[in-house]
């Protein structure tokens, strides 16, 4: 562009000639090497000239260790150090603490030289930017930093669909190698560099499946997962309570949970339900985007669908009490707001929103809304954030910072602890720009940071939110408790696709009054015939 420093103009140190100008440097080089220039009447950038942005005293180059850059680990220390020195060095620059040239202005009462104000204005366009961009670096750093020892429990992700999908779950099929497969938003490359240390993965199957095979693909699902931890053990460890979640992340895995993502799946059975609990699922989304003979969803909110339980139904609220006796957490991502509300009233622990953004600020009904915001918070419940465009901006486009609005915003209504991340990665057609996959995590959390989240804040988003939440819900459950046996009426089942096994057995249980005394009479009768 015009005006633009060509690409040689931007390498090497900053100098400040007499009488002119400083180029800016590449941004690229933020935190390269400074090194001292002899050359008389420049000013020059160096660790010499500062301390700290803080602190704009004078300090020898001594005072900067020497660092083995060969050790990863001081590759961080060397970007962050460098990072403070350039931005202290310039705001020095503009302040014109330590400036010898004589084209700067009046001199301080230190001796020294210091930029006019209306000068120091002038050079503002140039310098923030480049301030911003230089600290970016550092907010990047800090968020490695404290992913490295508290890594993200992401709260929903749609790989084992992808799977089902593009290799009908065929795991040693060349293609679907997940050290290599790029056609998705996840893979182990991915989940690395975005310090996922914990999944949800999605034991999904859609709704058309209810009243047909919801079951039997859904028990695929969760094989499907299972065999991800057999297949790739270096990475992949299937744990099943939260002591493995912690257990993983001291192995440098990524612990692996079974969430099976809508109540259509258990085909209305107490019994399945803890069939599945047994085989390792540890939450089950009460709907997908359909009703379920027991509980209401979303789409009921926007007129689509009409009630049926009116949140949920007696059978649902078995549903709910035996999740709570087996430990079973609760989801409430694409459910109505009354079944958000009986559920939240009805359970004896908290509860999660696996992959849900809040209502106010994008009006869409998969969004939670502050009243029940203010329910989550009373419960102490959680609310893992949705990336999915639709849900961030109500707009086929989004970005990063827009759900950092939407973190923000939750922890300004139902606090901090109510905050965690649960991307729908691979379940989702659009992501904002800046979370384009599973390797972006450490970006959002660096803006987190940027909007001076405090560290606790940051971890308890990251991972202690969701691990408090599941140990809760393992101190509630009570495997002694005797398990639901009351069966959901035959009535309110769909018929069509089904046997009537138990029901059948005992169709005196389930006539009308009127009916069996018909049948009693019509037995007298026939014995007296006799």
């Amino acid at each position: 562009m015009p005006g633009e420093a060509s690409e040689s103009e931007l390498r090497g140190p900053v100098q400040v000639p007499n009488g002119q100008m400083p180029r800016m440097r590449s941004l690229t080089t933020c935190t390269s090497s400074l090194t001292p220039s002899p050359t008389k009447g420049h000013r020059l950038l160096t660790p010499g000239n500062v301390s700290s942005v803080t602190n704009l005293q004078e300090s020898s180059a001594a005072e900067v260790p020497e660092l083995n850059m060969n050790d990863p680990a001081n590759r961080g220390v060397h970007s962050r150090t460098q990072n403070r020195i350039l931005f202290a060095d310039l705001r020095h620059w503009v302040l014109g603490a330590g400036v010898e040239d004589s084209w700067l202005g009046q001199t301080h009462s230190s001796g020294r030289q210091r930029v006019p104000r209306d000068s120091a204005m002038w050079t503002g366009w140039w310098l923030w930017p480049l301030v911003a961009v230089c600290t970016a670096d550092q907010f990047r750093d800090n968020a490695v930093r404290l992913m490295q020892s508290t890594p993200v429990i992401d709260g929903h992700n749609d790989l084992p669909w992808q799977l089902l999908k593009n290799f009908n779950n065929q795991l040693q099929d060349p293609r679907a190698n997940l050290t290599s497969l790029n056609s998705t938003h996840t893979n182990i490359p991915k989940l690395k560099a975005g310090f996922v240390g914990a999944q949800f993965w999605s034991a999904y199957t859609p709704c058309d499946t209810q009243n047909k095979d919801s079951v039997k693909r859904t028990l695929e699902q969760i094989d499907v997962i299972q065999r991800m931890c057999q297949l790739y053990p270096e990475t992949f460890l299937c744990v099943t309570d939260s002591a493995g979640i912690q257990q993983a992340f001291q192995e440098g895995k990524v612990a692996s949970l079974v969430g099976v993502e809508g109540g259509h799946s258990i085909d209305s059975s107490l019994g399945v339900l803890r069939a599945l609990y047994h085989l390792g699922m540890r939450y089950l989304t009460l709907t997908h985007s359909c009703n379920t003979p027991w509980a209401d969803n979303w789409l009921v909110d926007t007129g689509e669908d009409e009630a049926q339980s009116q949140g949920l139904s007696s059978f649902g609220q078995s549903v709910v009490k035996e999740m709570n006796r087996l430990g079973v957490i609760i989801d409430l991502a694409h459910v109505s707001v009354a079944t958000m509300e009986a559920a939240l009233q009805l359970s004896k622990a908290p509860v999660i929103f696996s992959h849900s953004s809040a209502y106010s600020l994008c009006h869409h009904r998969r969004n939670v809304p502050d009243h029940v915001l203010q329910l989550v918070k009373q419960t102490g419940s959680l609310v893992m954030v949705n990336f999915y465009n639709d849900y961030v901006s109500c707009k086929a486009e989004a970005n990063l910072s827009q759900v950092a609005d939407h973190l923000d915003y939750i922890k300004k209504v139902a606090g901090a602890g109510a905050v965690g991340f649960g991307g729908d990665y691979d379940g989702v057609s659009r992501l904002p720009s800046g979370l384009e996959d599973v390797s972006k995590y450490p970006d959002l959390v660096a803006e987190l940071l940027r909007r001076q989240w405090t560290e606790e804040e940051v971890r308890g988003a990251l991972a202690e939110n969701l691990l408090r939440v599941f140990k809760a819900v393992e101190q509630a459950s009570d495997h002694k408790q005797a398990p639901g046996e009351e069966p959901i009426p035959l009535g309110q089942l769909e018929a069509s696709c089904r046997t009537k096994y138990g029901y059948s057995g005992t169709p005196s249980l389930h006539l009308q009054p009127g009916a069996l005394l018909a049948s009693l009479v019509t037995l007298l009768l026939s014995l007296c015939l006799l």
